[in-house]
């Protein structure tokens, strides 16, 4: 099976697609979509302003979302990073972030749908040392399960990992996404106990 790069198509299908399920959000997408029409490369690391990022929102067992704490930065992020040109998806580059961050491999891992849950635009500082100016991540972040622990750090990147409440999370609207597809899964997990309930009594506790 040949892997074909991720393509400016598919960065522009996947904006379509998040902008339909969330109508009105992040207005500044506007300006990701009109690179696009430049003919603007975001999916290389040296395009500017800004180029496309992945990153994974991953959900233990009990809810708790992962976090690292990045090297270069100091500050407790999502895994997440650049593409590369063996990623055929924005999601699949995300899984691979997470493995090479963390050592969580995609086998462990299930995608909650086929969408990121949230883009975030923030800016980067210049690193005189990489000979990169500032710039912006458009980061397409997208939400996992997975009932595994964390596994070998990428030291280079990542000095720790820990998984942190959702209402720890400080961006409001990521926070309040997070939050409500968990309570999808609780509703969703409920209906299903009571529908086993009614065929098979005495499994509704």
């Amino acid at each position: 099976m040949i892997n074909l790069p991720i393509t400016a198509d598919h960065i522009r299908a996947t904006l379509t697609a998040y902008r339909s399920e969330y109508p009105g959000s992040e207005p500044e997408l506007d300006a990701v979509v009109g690179l696009l029409d430049d003919g603007d490369d975001l999916t290389s690391r040296t395009t500017s302003p800004g180029h496309a990022t992945a990153g994974a929102i991953l959900v233990g067992p009990d809810d708790r979302v992962l976090h690292i704490r990045h090297v270069a930065t100091g500050k407790w992020l999502l895994p997440g990073g650049h593409l590369e040109r063996a990623d055929n998806s924005l999601l699949q580059a995300a899984a691979r972030e997470l493995f090479e961050e963390t050592g969580i491999p995609s086998q462990v891992i299930t995608p909650q749908g086929e969408g990121p849950l949230h883009i975030d635009l923030h800016s980067i500082d210049a690193n005189p040392a990489k000979d990169e100016p500032a710039h912006q991540h458009f980061d397409f972040r997208f939400l996992f399960r997975t009932t595994a622990d964390i596994g070998e750090l990428q030291t280079e990147e990542v000095s720790d990992a820990v998984w942190r409440n959702v209402d720890e999370i400080t961006n409001p609207r990521l926070r309040l996404r997070i939050a409500t597809a968990l309570q999808g899964d609780s509703d969703g997990a409920m209906s299903c106990r009571a529908g086993l309930a009614d065929h098979w009594p005495g499994t509704g506790d």
